[in-house]
């Protein structure tokens, strides 16, 4: 699948799927989007952007099709999209959950085509305007292979790091689950919880009056749009209720050493926290550059 050659198109244009889409076209790809929000169609053709009313005008014809949706509309518009492009036509998604729409593929027969993905990539904020071509610099971006896919895995990859320079993770669909839980839902959970905790409070305007960069970035993806969050919650809610129950279990540990005074139970709870801390920035930061 040559670049120059190739053509692509985005099917849901918010965050993500406009940002994949700006990055294809500033790479030179002959793309097309489609929104189910007529404005969104009209913000798109305004920047000079091929965005047609039908879907079926977006996607014919097409080598790749990005459907980037909410996580609950995805399973529908994979159908859709499935029956309105031919067979050689290569389909993945960017949902946050793997399992469900893994299966509904297997069961609708577009195993041999779907690719299901999810770049591991984003911000709190929502719609076309939101959108960067270089959002995905660098990001790891998840697929989930099976053997009837393994070509189209094996094309799609190879855009993708062409394209986005992205760090192909290949995953079941049940370990991605596993692993987003932690890695990604959770955070928004908790980030809920904690703003939520200073709302509720007595002292709520005095506590604001005092926040400042911990409190920031621990509620910093609260800002993403409540619908969105509580979508990606459920659509995973067993992966998320057992790793809620890993924490109510080390909050307890942490109560138990603040009631006893054990300040050598606290440290190593605070240090074992540091040190993955710090393994994440190590990941993050260029090779060269000191960590301070």
């Amino acid at each position: 699948m040559m670049v120059d050659s190739l053509r692509a198109a985005v099917v849901g244009t918010g965050l993500i799927g406009g940002s994949i889409l700006l990055r294809l076209r500033e790479r030179g790809v002959d793309v097309a989007g489609w929104d189910p929000d007529a404005a969104t169609r009209a913000e798109g053709r305004a920047r000079g952007i091929d965005f047609p009313d039908a879907l079926a005008d977006a996607v014919r014809d097409r080598d790749v099709v990005f459907l980037c949706g909410p996580l609950s509309s995805l399973p529908e518009t994979l159908r859709t999209v499935g029956r309105l492009t031919g067979t050689d036509c290569v389909l993945t998604d960017v949902g946050s959950t793997k399992g469900g729409i893994a299966a509904y593929a297997a069961g609708h027969g577009l195993t041999g085509r779907f690719v299901p993905g999810h770049p591991m990539a984003g911000t709190e904020r929502a719609g076309l305007t939101a959108a960067s071509p270089a959002l995905f610099d660098g990001a790891a971006w998840v697929l989930c292979p099976t053997t009837a896919g393994l070509d189209r895995f094996r094309t799609l990859a190879a855009l993708l790091v062409d394209v986005f320079g992205a760090r192909i993770v290949p995953l079941d669909p049940d370990a991605h689950d596993a692993a987003a839980a932690l890695a990604s839902h959770l955070p928004h959970l908790l980030a809920g919880a904690l703003a939520a905790t200073v709302a509720e409070a007595d002292l709520r305007d005095a506590a604001l009056g005092l926040a400042a960069g911990s409190f920031r970035d621990g509620t910093r993806v609260v800002g993403t749009p409540a619908a969105r969050t509580v979508d990606m919650l459920l659509n995973n809610r067993d992966q998320v209720l057992a790793q809620l129950d890993r924490v109510r279990g080390l909050l307890d540990r942490y109560a138990a050493a603040l009631r006893g005074g054990d300040a050598a139970a606290l440290v190593d709870l605070q240090q074992r926290a540091r040190g993955l801390r710090l393994a994440l920035l190590d990941r993050e930061l260029p090779a060269a550059a000191p960590r301070t």
